[in-house]
């Protein structure tokens, strides 16, 4: 535990480092692009297609005669883009996931190396395909379970529970990985995700928990619609910083527990070999010393000393 709140606070204050910072306006400046490009080309495209859909199931002309009597008709109008932003929201939090992997993970984790572990040996364990090839795979299996967990959020304390714990496994498997890549082989990080992953997925966890601050801008409702240009690029920025603050703590716990284990590993062989060369000496017989024989005194034969 106090590892973990160490690597916490540690990752606090590095969030507030100039270099943190302005490494973080890169993805919201790739995904600020993309979004509004998108959004340009095929927003009303995919209103319309929405509006269709929705005007298809019953339950919703029901609910949308029901406020045009209440005087709340123009919500109807609201519903179409606000169910089309909710459901862009995964993709632009996985997205961001990624570019945050790819872009700032790197550079935090030479960062907390460069300050605190200066003389932690490379190893290069993993390598750029390795670690996107990783990433997909991760990001494939969590929108698979995003998708199956869909129905389940019907039911009100579960919303709050497997969206957050799915982000979290997601952010433990890339983070973790792009953490270790360039410093621990193949075998240390292993070792270092069977002995912490209940830790690692404990800071995944809280990590997802944290992404869910910036859903608040998506919760403003219709304002939200009619801000969405301005809003979109600063809920990228939040999540860029919460994905950044998730990187630096595995960066440090990670970091921290590789060099942990490598001096272990640098002592435990050491102690059996000590035991051992102790065990042959105490086995070696010790050779009894010859008798002293004074010149001219009679060996235990009764013969004289033939040197004399």
């Amino acid at each position: 535990m106090s590892k973990l709140l160490d690597s916490f606070w540690r990752a606090v204050m590095y969030c507030l480092h100039p270099r943190v910072i302005a490494l973080s306006v890169l993805p919201v400046v790739i995904m600020g692009v993309l979004s509004l490009g998108l959004g340009y080309f095929y927003w009303e495209s995919a209103l319309s297609l929405m509006r269709e859909s929705l005007e298809s199931f019953e339950l919703v002309n029901a609910m949308g005669r029901w406020l045009d009597g209440l005087g709340l008709g123009s919500l109807r109008l609201v519903l179409a883009p606000a169910l089309l932003l909710f459901l862009a929201i995964p993709v632009i939090v996985i997205t961001t996931l990624l570019f945050v992997a790819m872009f700032m993970t790197p550079a935090m984790v030479a960062m907390v190396a460069e300050r605190r572990f200066p003389r932690l040996e490379r190893k290069k364990g993993g390598s750029l395909l390795a670690s996107i090839l990783w990433s997909l795979g991760s990001t494939l299996l969590a929108i698979m379970a995003l998708l199956v967990s869909i129905p389940l959020w019907l039911v009100p304390p579960l919303i709050l529970v497997l969206p957050p714990l799915i982000w979290g496994w997601l952010t433990y498997r890339v983070m973790s990985y792009d953490a270790l890549a360039d410093h621990a082989s193949i075998e240390e990080r292993r070792q270092i995700f069977k002995e912490n992953r209940l830790t690692l997925l404990g800071i995944g966890v809280l990590s997802g928990y944290l992404g869910t601050v910036p859903s608040l801008i998506w919760a403003s409702g219709a304002m939200f619609v009619a801000m969405a240009p301005i809003l979109v690029p600063v809920a990228i920025w939040l999540y860029t910083l919460v994905f950044a603050f998730s990187s630096l703590w595995f960066a440090h716990y990670t970091l921290g527990a590789l060099e942990q284990l490598r001096k272990t590993n640098s002592v435990s062989p050491s102690a059996p070999m000590a035991s051992n060369a102790v065990d042959v000496m105490a086995m070696k017989p010790v050779p009894e010393a010859l008798p002293i024989q004074a010149p001219g005194v009679p060996s235990s034969g009764g013969q004289p000393d033939a040197r004399l």
